[in-house]
């Protein structure tokens, strides 16, 4: 039996572990413990297979000076770290890369400057850029998530799919960091309409929420980023849905 994927995410602001409302730090930024490197080997020492890192001095300042943490997480830890935040251009992807990051989620590159997207996408592949979907009333948002793009969604995926993308990461940003309940009716569009592997971020609440999230798994809903939830411990038994062992690249 295959199991959901549950990865917890690394937020990082000023160098610091921290918890961002709807990924926008103005709104509500609190911090879970000063250093990410040791927050990653917690949640290795608890059993996680992968861990989600989001740079926000990156995605707002486009400042590469938490390069060197990540670079030092991926050193900590042997599971995968995928990573997301004020990549721009080709430039930036290979210095990221070079930290020892598994996978690079892009989002706002993607949309703004399609041909540089192309450039990185060529170069590492699919199995190395996924595509980060952030979306409000069915628009897709960028820069930090701080630019409404007047994009339709459900074209994007389409037109992304056929580029030969084969992994989108939904996040319904109304829902992220408020423990508002994961949208499973959008992301099972998304996984509908593209017919590529798609991971859920934000909003996910306790572990029957979960439950509901794995019995999508055959339209290919495989994964899930789990913030505030797990640092705020709203499962009764954490380690009860950290064994997923599935094939992370899958």
């Amino acid at each position: 039996m295959r199991y959901l994927l549950v990865i917890p995410s690394i937020d990082i602001k000023n160098g610091k572990t921290v918890r961002v409302v709807q990924g926008i730090p103005e709104l509500d930024c609190k911090e879970y413990g000063s250093d990410p490197v040791e927050m990653a080997k917690i949640w290795r020492a608890e059993n996680a297979k992968m861990l989600h890192v989001v740079d926000f001095d990156g995605a707002h300042d486009h400042s590469h000076e938490n390069f060197k943490v990540v670079e030092q997480m991926c050193s900590s830890v042997v599971i995968p770290v995928e990573f997301a935040g004020g990549i721009r251009n080709l430039d930036d992807a290979k210095l990221i890369m070079d930290t020892g990051i598994a996978r690079l989620a892009l989002g706002t590159m993607a949309i703004s400057n399609p041909e540089e997207f192309k450039k990185v996408f060529e170069l590492f592949g699919p199995e190395k850029i996924v595509l980060s979907l952030d979306i409000i009333d069915d628009e897709l948002i960028i820069k930090g998530r701080r630019i409404k793009t007047g994009i339709n969604y459900k074209d994007y995926v389409i037109k992304m799919s056929d580029m030969g993308v084969e992994r989108f990461i939904v996040t319904d940003v109304l829902r992220n960091g408020v423990l508002g309940g994961p949208n499973i009716q959008l992301c099972s569009e998304v996984a509908k309409i593209s017919k590529k592997k798609v991971t859920i971020s934000g909003g996910v609440r306790n572990k029957d929420e979960l439950m509901d999230i794995q019995n999508l798994m055959p339209l290919g809903i495989d994964s899930v980023i789990v913030g505030r939830a797990l640092y705020e411990n709203k499962f009764p038994c954490q380690k009860l849905w950290r064994v997923a062992e599935i094939g992370i690249f899958n």
